[in-house]
Parts: structure tokens; sequence; C-alpha cells
């Protein structure tokens, strides 16, 4: 450090390259930083919080998270959807993890839903795992699919034709879910 100091600085005139490598130095590090910080915090953002007095119409796509705690009359679709217990959706929901806390009137899609115990769902679960907790009200069918997110040409087809497979499906996964009540 001293001997670059000392070859950088024939004369008196150390001061001046200190203060023009230093804003350099800082312009650098401030660059390399930024980036640094830019890279480094790509961490998921905080969920989309649509408030309790929100009413939406239309649909919501996002790759993000959803919490909804108000009202929205179309499809949802997200990474993780999480619908609070004063919530409505009224519409098709697909995503990788839902948890419902409120009301659902329409089909939801999921790797993974939970419905805890202050859920009311009127719909089809197509799903790859389910949580049903004790006190959560579902009227629909509830069916196992590997890939419950693609499956959309399947979906529209499994409740007119094979109501009897639905029964099948449903009447295998009540005992699950028996067991968490």
């Amino acid at each position: 450090m001293f001997s670059k100091s000392k070859i950088n600085d024939p004369a008196p005139k150390a001061e001046d390259p200190r203060q023009t490598s230093t804003p350099d130095r800082s312009a650098d590090t401030s660059y390399s930083g930024s980036e640094f910080k830019a890279s480094a915090p790509k961490a998921k953002p905080p969920a989309s919080v649509l408030s309790a007095d929100l009413h939406i119409t239309g649909n919501l796509k996002t790759t993000g998270d959803i919490q909804v705690e108000g009202t929205v009359e179309g499809d949802i679709r997200a990474h993780l959807l999480t619908v609070g217990e004063g919530a409505t959706i009224k519409g098709e929901i697909v995503a990788d993890d839902v948890v419902i806390n409120g009301r659902i009137v329409g089909r939801v899609r999921g790797l993974k839903v939970r419905l805890t115990s202050t859920a009311r769902v009127e719909g089809d679960i197509i799903h790859k795992t389910i949580a049903i907790e004790s006190g959560a009200h579902f009227e629909g069918s509830v069916q196992r699919q590997d890939d419950p997110l693609n499956a959309k040409s399947n979906a529209p087809k499994t409740p007119g034709a094979s109501a009897p497979a639905s029964a099948a499906s449903t009447s295998a996964q009540q005992p699950a879910a028996k067991a968490g009540s």
C-alpha cells in the first residue's frame, strides 16, 4: 500500500491522485456494490395484498404471490395464493400453492391445496396434494392429478364425463380428510 502510493506519488501532488482515485474507487465500488446488491436481494418480493375493501372484477395473473382479503370476480393465476377469512373469490384459481381461509366459488387447481377450518369452497378441486382441516366446508369433487396446473384440457371433460370416477376419487380422499379431522 505504501509502496503503491510512493510509486504513484512522485511529488507533493499526493493529495490530488488520492482525491481522484477515491471517487473513481467509490464510483467503481458503488457500481459493483449496487450490482451485487441488486443481484443479491433478488429475493422473492412480498405478496401483493388485495385489501378487504377492494372489489375486483377481472382476471389476475402473476408469477408472484397474492393475498386476497377482498372480493375478486374473475380467474386468478399465481405462484402462491392466500385467501383471507373475509375474502370471496368467484372464478377459477390456478396456483402452485393455494391456502384457503375464506370463500371460493369455482374450480381450484393447485399442486398443494390447503383448506383451513374457516374455508368455504363450492367447486371442484384438482390437486397433487391436499389438506382439509376439520371445520372446512366443501361442496364439489376432489381429483388428484400429477400435473394439475397444465391439466386444463382434461379439467372441463372431468366434471361432466366422469361423475362415477370423481365419486371414487372423493371416497378415496375422504379417509385422509377424516384422518385430519
